[in-house]
């Protein structure tokens, strides 16, 4: 109970103590400002009553922690910004507010003066901030939606986590790079997501109308059976797997399938971004020396100096441990605001400053259509490779 008390205070020091200004001294006036926006769903008209009291006597409920985490890592941030001749003014925003929804915010026009959007947030809320960015020509970073969300000529939007597109790009610029020669199969299951990934990889090796790699495509119904596998395989030629599908169950039984058969038929699995989230595939009894890879944006060991930093915070602060969306919400703070106070009048020429660091390097590079001049937005095209080998996930490439 204690726990559960510390993490609502800390939600509320955090929703409070970041609608202020951050400066390097508060006495000289006529600073110039950088008002900031970080957008999250807190949830917090439904957590908390209008007495103010916590209405989950079990503790946080589960939906609202990723916009908690995400706001209470910028939080960190900001507080730790070293500013010299400028401040800083940065407001929370919760989009799921049934006072104030975004769509209100909007139409009264009470973030006309914010200079940088920062968003965990997606679908409407994703739309709408985007619509607001580029009617304002304000910078929005989404920060941890992998999806563009269907929005077109629109050169204020810069994407940090890579669309599903992006991913298969890498996965095949990966494998034509380093495996053209080996058997390549795409496994997969019946479903949207099944066919987007099929389309994207299809698409990618028939630019020209005829196909650069041999690609096989190989359906599985319920199970993934290891004998089907086996029988398709070359024993005496390596193989690359491809794991079409972001289904949990999928990419367990493809790995578990693609482990017992390894030896006698030598393979690289590569499957998809969100593979990182699947705990069996993190089983080091399950998969004992069967390494399983996957792309991501994201890369961190969280030994530097800035990660101790956030972790440090975090323990003071909530005695717990950041989540990934805890640092995320830091990255994007420290990295963008950065950026902005150093380049305020030409923020979108320098959002590949590679001197602002924090902990992955990007590489945001516009998305423009066949016939069009204006790009549809910024999208991070560095992508790692991440191993995850004994339960241990490390750069692979």
């Amino acid at each position: 109970m204690k726990k559960n008390i510390l993490l609502v205070l800390f939600i509320l020091t955090a929703f409070f103590s970041l609608q202020k200004t951050y400066a390097a001294n508060d006495t000289i006036p006529a600073l110039k400002t950088y008002r900031v926006g970080i957008f999250a769903p807190l949830y917090l008209d439904s957590v908390f009553a209008e007495t103010g009291n916590f209405r989950y006597r079990e503790g946080i409920p589960k939906f609202i922690v990723p916009g908690v985490d995400f706001v209470n890592g910028a939080q960190v941030a900001l507080d730790s910004l070293q500013l010299f001749n400028e401040n800083v003014e940065a407001t929370i925003y919760d989009t799921k507010s049934f006072s104030e929804p975004l769509s209100l915010l909007i139409k009264n026009n009470k973030l006309d003066k914010l200079d940088l959007i920062i968003g965990s947030v997606k679908d409407i809320d994703y739309k709408q901030l985007a619509g607001y960015a580029l009617a304002k020509n304000t910078p929005f970073i989404s920060a941890t939606y992998p999806n563009d969300g269907g929005v077109t000529k629109n050169p204020f939007v810069v994407l940090v986590n890579s669309t599903l597109k992006a991913h298969c790009e890498a996965i095949f610029s990966y494998i034509l790079q380093s495996h053209g020669t080996e058997k390549i199969y795409l496994c997969r299951k019946k479903g949207l997501q099944e066919d987007k990934v099929a389309a994207y990889i299809k698409a990618i090796n028939e630019q020209d109308g005829k196909a650069i790699l041999n690609i096989q495509t190989l359906y599985f119904d319920s199970t993934v059976s290891p004998a089907f596998l086996k029988s398709k395989l070359d024993s005496n030629r390596q193989s690359v797997v491809i794991g079409a599908s972001l289904d949990e169950v999928f990419a367990t039984q493809l790995s578990t399938a693609c482990n017992q058969i390894h030896l006698q038929y030598p393979l690289t699995l590569i499957g998809m971004p969100n593979w990182d989230g699947f705990k069996a595939l993190l089983k080091k009894k399950d998969f004992e020396n069967f390494p399983i890879y996957f792309t991501s944006p994201y890369y961190n060991t969280k030994t530097d100096s800035l990660s101790r930093q956030l972790i440090d915070a975090y323990s003071i602060r909530s005695k717990g441990k950041p989540t990934d969306m805890a640092f995320k919400g830091y990255e994007s703070a420290l990295l963008f605001v950065k950026l902005l106070v150093a380049h305020p009048d030409d923020f979108m020429s320098y959002i590949n400053d590679k001197s602002m660091k924090v902990f992955s390097e990007y590489n945001f590079r516009p998305v423009v259509k066949k016939g069009n001049s204006v790009p549809d937005y910024f999208e991070n095209k560095h992508l790692y490779f991440i191993r995850i080998l004994n339960g241990v996930l490390s750069k692979a490439w």
